[in-house]
């Protein structure tokens, strides 16, 4: 982490934000192991490795944000080395249209997170977190709310190590793709 330094802002610049790469290499996938629990995953081995850019897919990509969203109470902190963007979070909360957010204003959604892969588990990804937190508590929020997919292993033992607990999946929120929405939440303070 040295060198880096985290810069709140809104979503001005989501072009900016995109050129830091959320894609990641699929080998590992978590299924359910029902036998263990009504959220309990094992990881398996994928059937086969490939790469998957959610940004690649239609209506993903952050600077498709605005088109879909009122994004005017959004918050975007990103991650910088020197000149480089090198990491980003974009926050959610009070926000109404955004049904993750289960019209609760004490939870803050954490919409996005990316960290250049070349620089993912050097701690930046925590210090997003932490800034998350932070943004989110001094806006009277109690809790704070992810989602990720099975096919994400790395993402998801972030989340699990970072003091995030997954209290829901949904294996039919994709329709067309083979992946299973976890939604994983941690209590701020």
């Amino acid at each position: 982490m040295v060198g880096i330094e985290l810069k709140g802002e809104g979503v001005g610049d989501l072009a900016g934000y995109s050129d830091v790469s959320i894609a990641f290499r699929v080998s590992r996938v978590l299924v359910p192991a029902p036998e263990l629990g009504p959220l309990a995953f094992r990881e398996s081995w994928a059937e086969s490795a490939r790469w998957k850019d959610y940004d690649a897919e239609p209506g993903c990509h952050p600077t498709s944000w605005p088109e879909q969203f009122d994004t005017s109470s959004w918050r975007v902190i990103s991650a910088w080395r020197g000149s480089e963007r090198v990491g980003g979070i974009a926050l959610i909360q009070g926000a109404s249209g955004i049904d993750m957010l289960e019209g609760r204003e004490d939870l803050a959604l954490i919409w996005d997170l990316r960290v250049s892969p070349e620089l993912r588990g050097e701690g930046i990804g925590s210090a997003l977190i932490r800034a998350a937190e932070h943004w989110a508590k001094s806006r009277a929020c109690t809790e704070l709310k992810v989602e990720t997919q099975n096919i994400n292993v790395e993402a998801c033992g972030f989340y699990e190590r970072s003091g995030f607990e997954l209290r829901a999946v949904d294996p039919t929120a994709y329709p067309g793709l083979d992946e299973i929405q976890m939604l994983w939440y941690r209590k701020i303070g």
